[in-house]
């Protein structure tokens, strides 16, 4: 049994989550940050066991990648999700973020086109803008708390003459989707008939909620692997992200050289032994069992918001620990909710504009539950506040 219920002191770590300075001229050690997607949980015992044993050898120099590294990522997608990959085709980075900009790099010039499913992940629109590239935003259906894709609108964009990659977040940040198998060979059918590439960040993958299985995009069919490249890492799952390492993943040779230019064009090309050491402690019969008891206590979590907000819509949660709560009849603009919120109860969340959406807001739960119940009391009482203060 792990104990997800201690709590760590993160304050004065240098943590972005806690030790970030709040908007608003908010004093942070008054706060309760439920915001940026980092857990506040320690890395399992045997990744901190194997960062002791590099440590303890002494030299940190630059980082040949081992065949053991390859083997892990290998062993580990077939024999959890079925998904068997190549050697030849991982490319290994930093981060699934500059991987983002990497992959957009290569298949676009400027001006070209770049669709979105929003409200999603905020920087996919960054890494759009910062390669000056055009965003196409094809909205997800929202409905009875949940969303689904729409097909008609993203064949249309598609369809468009300079649309060149689509980006999929899968699972799903923040609407917390975990796309089924024949939603994800839909959209592999439709980029194919279009020839737009499929990026498909599944940084998300081992949080999965009861009930709900992850299906890699490229997995799907031979089709969906052959329009794809996948972007991974054991980051978010094992709250390793500031260890920075990733890969980028393909089957077609000519794009993984396309993709490797680009990777040293942005000198993203080494990573850090820490990080290569974790992630093969991480891909392991430890790291599953880790995840089982870590994936109860998000649930757990989850179900806790769900009895202290009763009062707006949760969307359903299939998958990351980002709760995406409907606030819309308040009828506030979100960050102004944001803002509010940090003022008067001193609770930090995301506003929905955030992601492309107004009138929601993302809260992250994985922390330890007294935390979070602290955290929720003030969510609740603010949002009851706004509410009443709106109505009068």
């Amino acid at each position: 049994m792990y104990d997800f219920d201690e709590i760590v002191n993160r304050r004065g770590s240098g943590s972005v989550k806690w030790d970030a300075r709040p908007p608003f001229g908010i004093p942070g050690e008054e706060v309760i940050p439920l915001w940026v997607a980092d857990m506040d949980f320690k890395a399992a015992p045997f990744i901190l066991d194997a960062l002791k044993k590099r440590v303890e050898h002494g030299v940190f120099g630059y980082v040949s990648v081992p065949d053991s590294y390859y083997d892990a990522v290998i062993s580990w997608f077939a024999g959890r999700h079925g998904w068997k990959m190549e050697k030849e085709w991982i490319l290994y980075t930093t981060g699934v973020v500059p991987a983002l900009s990497a992959v957009i790099k290569a298949f676009c010039k400027p001006s070209d086109k770049v669709i979105v499913q929003t409200p999603v992940y905020n920087c996919f629109f960054s890494s759009i803008r910062n390669n000056g590239c055009e965003r196409l935003d094809v909205p997800l259906l929202y409905h009875d708390s949940t969303y689904s894709f729409d097909f008609d609108a993203l064949e249309r964009a598609c369809a468009d003459p300079k649309a060149r990659v689509l980006l999929l977040c899968n699972p799903h940040n923040p609407a917390g989707r975990v796309w089924k198998a024949d939603e994800l060979e839909r959209v592999g059918k439709i980029a194919r008939r279009h020839g737009v590439v499929v990026v498909s960040d599944e940084i998300h993958c081992e949080i999965i909620m009861p009930g709900h299985r992850f299906v890699p995009f490229a997995s799907v069919s031979a089709g969906n692997q052959s329009c794809c490249v996948t972007l991974c890492s054991p980051s978010k799952s094992f709250n390793i992200a500031g260890l920075q390492i990733a890969n980028i993943v393909t089957d077609n040779a000519d794009w993984l050289k396309r993709i490797d230019r680009a990777v040293n064009d942005n000198e993203i090309c080494d990573v850090n032994p820490f990080g290569v050491a974790a992630l093969q402690a991480a891909y392991s019969e430890q790291g599953a069992r880790w995840l089982e008891e870590l994936n109860e206590y998000i649930f757990a979590n989850y179900s806790l918001l769900k009895e202290v907000i009763t009062d707006f819509p949760v969307c359903k949660l299939e998958g990351t620990y980002l709760a995406w709560i409907d606030v819309s009849s308040i009828g506030l603009p979100s960050e102004k909710m944001e803002e509010e919120l940090l003022l008067k109860e001193k609770v930090w969340v995301n506003a929905g504009t955030m992601y492309g959406t107004e009138g929601f807001i993302r809260v992250n739960l994985a922390c330890p539950r007294s935390v979070l119940s602290e955290g929720l009391e003030r969510l609740r009482r603010g949002l009851a506040s706004l509410a009443a203060a709106c109505r009068k």
